[in-house]
């Protein structure tokens, strides 16, 4: 590619990344939207399924696995 020609899509797209940036800006921020009451109980049951599912997959010959404190 030409020296030019590279220098003039390099002036293209950082003009364009300009125009987006400043467009962004211009927006205002937006809130994010509450999570849901029943999020952290999801959370936590999904959290101990995966821990449950992760200790039968290192238990050799199916004994059950016992968690000592």
């Amino acid at each position: 590619m030409h020296a030019d020609i590279h220098l003039r899509m390099h002036a293209l797209t950082a003009a364009e990344l300009h125009r987006e940036a400043a467009a962004r800006r211009r927006r205002p921020a937006r809130a994010p939207a509450p999570a849901p009451a029943s999020a952290p109980a999801l959370r936590v049951r999904l959290g101990w399924r995966l821990v449950e599912l992760g200790l039968r997959l290192v238990t050799p010959d199916r004994r059950p696995a016992t968690l000592t404190a």
